[in-house]
C-alpha cells in the first residue's frame, strides 16, 4: 500500500487473517485459504492510526520528508538546486518542480538541513550557498524564520549566523547580516511553498524528540488494536492477521534514534492473543532498513530509497528475520513470515531482491520448517512471474500480489459496473496468469473496497467488495487480506465496512 512506525513499532498495514490450514504437499486445501486483514497502525503512518498521534508534534509542519520550494521576492524565481545537485544554489526558475523543491531533514523543531534532488545536503562554500556533499554536517543547518503573522513569507538563516539572499539569479550568498522589514525589496525574503508531506513512524517520533515520542508511542500501542479487536476478527470468521513491523523491532528495547523502545513487547502481545483466539499471524517486514520504495509507509525519512543499494542494508534485513523467525517459530500461531513489503521498481532490481530472498529464506529455515515464506513482488513496472524460478526452489512458498483499484489513472473517470468488470475480468486473469499447478502460491495481500467512483451507494460498495472476495477467495491459493482492519477512511477500514453491512466474509 501506498501512502506509513518505528523499530519498536508494528507496521499493521495488513492485518491478515486467514483460516488455519490444513497441508497437502506443501499447499493449503481450497476451503482452508487464509482470510485475513491488515493490522495497519502498529507502524504509525496517517490514515492507519488516530490523526491526534501527530497534533503534538511541536511546530509540525516541518517534519522530515517536508518539500519545501522558496521563491525570492525580488528576483521573483525560485531557488533551485543546478542540476539537481552537485554544484551551486541559484534563484532562476519560473516554475517549481522537483530541481526546486528542498526535502527537510529535521533535527530539533527550529533546526533543519535541507537535502536537493539528487540527494547532496545544502551548505556553504565561504558565503556561496551549494549543494555539493552526500554527507550530512553541522555546517549544512539552517533555521526558518517566518515573518511575524505570515507563515509563508520567511527568511533562511545559516550556520554562519547570516541569513540567505538572492543577490541575483545567479548569486545565492548566505552573508545578510542586518535585515529590517518583510518588504519585496529585501533579497533575504522568501516566499515559502510546502510542495509536499511525510507522516510516517519517522516523522512522528523525530518529531516529538526522544522522550515524548517514547510516552506517545507507547500509549498508542496500548490503545489502538488491543485484545478485544483479536477477539473481535476470530468471531466474524477471519483466521489471521498480517502484521506489519519495522526492522528496528530487531534492537528492542534499545532501537536506533529516532525510535523508541515497546514495539516488540506489541508484537509479543499480538502472538499472545491470537493464540488465545485461535488465530494465525503472518509477520509483514514492512520497513527495510533504508526504505525499499521510499514512502512513509516504510519508514522513509525523506522519500529516498536506499535499501538494497549496499549489502549492509541486506544482510542487516536477513538478521532482523533470523531474529523474528526465532522468537516467534515455536508459537502456534507463526503461519508466515513476509520478508519485505513492496520493493519498488526499478528502484529495486530483481538481482538484489533474488540475493536477499535466498538469504531471508535460508534463515527462516533455520528456525522453521513450517511457517510459509511470503515473496512480495515488486510494485510500479515489473513481470508478475519474475520471482518464479527462485521461488521454485523454495517449500512452503507464496507470491504476493497487491491489487488496488485506486492509485492508477486507468481507474480514473470509471464507472460502478466498469470497476466491478475489471476485478471478474482483469483481476481474475491477471491472478489465474501468477497461479500455476507447479508454482508458488499465490496470496492477495492487499485490497481494499475503495475506488475513484463519486457517488456510489451502499449496495455498489457491497458489490465491489464482493466481487474481490469471489475472485481472491476462490483464485489466490493462499488467501487474502484486506487493507486494513481500522483506518480513518471508513471503506478502508474492515472493522467499519463489517460493522455497517458493507462486507459480509
Amino acid at each position: 500500500m501506498r501512502s506509513c512506525v518505528n523499530l519498536g513499532t508494528w507496521i499493521l498495514h495488513l492485518l491478515t487473517l486467514f483460516t488455519v490450514v490444513s497441508l497437502s504437499h506443501g499447499r493449503p486445501t481450497a476451503q482452508f485459504r487464509v482470510k485475513a486483514v491488515n493490522l495497519g497502525g502498529w507502524l504509525v503512518t496517517e490514515g492507519w492510526i488516530k490523526p491526534s498521534l501527530f497534533d503534538g508534534i511541536p511546530n509540525k509542519d516541518f517534519l522530515d520528508g517536508t518539500g519545501l520550494q522558496f521563491k525570492s521576492v525580488t528576483t521573483g524565481k525560485y531557488l533551485c538546486a543546478e542540476s539537481g545537485g552537485g554544484t551551486i544554489i541559484v534563484a532562476n526558475r519560473s516554475a517549481a518542480s522537483g530541481w526546486e523543491t528542498f526535502s527537510l531533514w529535521r533535527l530539533d523543531e527550529n533546526t533543519f538541513r535541507f537535502r536537493v534532488f539528487n540527494k547532496q545536503f545544502v551548505g556553504l562554500d565561504g558565503v556561496k550557498v551549494v549543494a555539493v556533499s552526500n554527507i550530512s554536517t553541522n555546517s549544512s543547518t539552517f533555521n526558518v524564520v517566518k515573518e511575524s503573522g505570515n507563515s509563508t513569507r520567511v527568511r533562511i538563516r545559516a550556520s554562519n549566523g547570516h541569513f540567505l539572499q538572492a543577490k541575483t539569479e545567479d548569486v545565492v550568498t548566505a552573508d545578510a547580516s542586518k535585515v529590517n522589514g518583510w518588504g519585496d525589496d529585501d533579497p533575504s525574503v522568501f516566499v515559502m511553498t510546502i510542495a509536499g508531506r511525510m507522516q510516517g513512524e519517522f516523522q512522528v517520533t523525530n518529531g516529538y524528540g526522544p522522550a515524548k515520542a517514547s510516552q506517545v508511542m507507547k500509549e498508542h500501542w496500548n490503545t489502538f488494536i488491543v485484545e478485544d479487536d483479536f477477539k473481535y476478527i476470530a468471531s466474524n470468521l477471519l483466521t489471521a492477521v498480517r502484521i506489519p513491523i519495522g526492522w528496528w523491532i530487531a534492537r528492542d528495547p534499545n532501537p536506533p534514534p529516532p525510535y523508541v523502545g515497546g514495539s516488540l513487547q506489541a508484537l509479543d502481545n499480538a502472538f499472545l492473543w491470537s493464540e488465545k483466539y485461535g488465530l494465525k499471524i503472518i509477520l509483514d517486514l514492512h520497513a527495510a532498513p533504508g526504505s525499499q520504495n521510499g514512502f512513509e509507509h516504510s519508514s522513509s525519512r525523506d522519500g529516498s530509497l536506499e535499501w538494497g543499494k549496499t549489502d549492509e542494508t541486506i544482510q542487516q534485513t536477513v538478521g532482523v528475520i533470523d531474529f523474528l523467525t526465532a522468537r516467534y517459530a515455536k508459537s502456534q500461531s507463526l503461519y508466515a513470515i513476509e520478508l519485505i513489503n513492496e520493493p519498488l521498481s526499478p528502484g529495486v532490481t530483481v538481482e538484489t531482491l533474488n540475493k536477499y530472498y535466498k538469504a531471508g529464506y535460508e534463515a527462516v529455515r533455520k528456525h522453521s520448517s513450517t511457517a510459509y515464506v511470503v515473496l512480495s513482488n515488486r510494485i510500479g513496472p515489473a513481470d508478475p512471474r519474475e520471482f518464479f524460478p527462485l521461488a521454485k526452489g523454495f517449500e512452503l512458498s507464496v507470491i504476493d500480489l497487491h491489487y488496488y483499484n485506486l492509485f492508477q489513472d486507468l481507474f480514473n473517470g470509471m464507472t460502478v459496473k466498469q470497476n466491478i468488470d475489471f476485478i471478474y475480468n482483469n483481476r481474475s486473469s491477471e491472478l489465474s496468469y501468477v497461479t500455476t499447478s507447479k508454482g508458488p502460491l499465490t496470496f492477495v495481500g492487499e485490497w481494499v473496497a475503495e475506488w475513484k467512483v463519486n457517488g456510489a451507494s451502499k449496495e455498489d460498495y457491497e458489490r465491489f467488495a464482493k466481487a474481490q472476495l469471489d475472485v481472491y477467495g476462490s483464485l489466490a491459493t493462499f488467501g487474502w487480506a484486506y487493507w486494513g482492519f481500522k483506518n480513518v477512511n471508513n471503506h478502508w477500514s474492515l472493522e467499519w465496512m463489517i460493522n455497517n453491512g458493507y462486507i459480509k466474509v
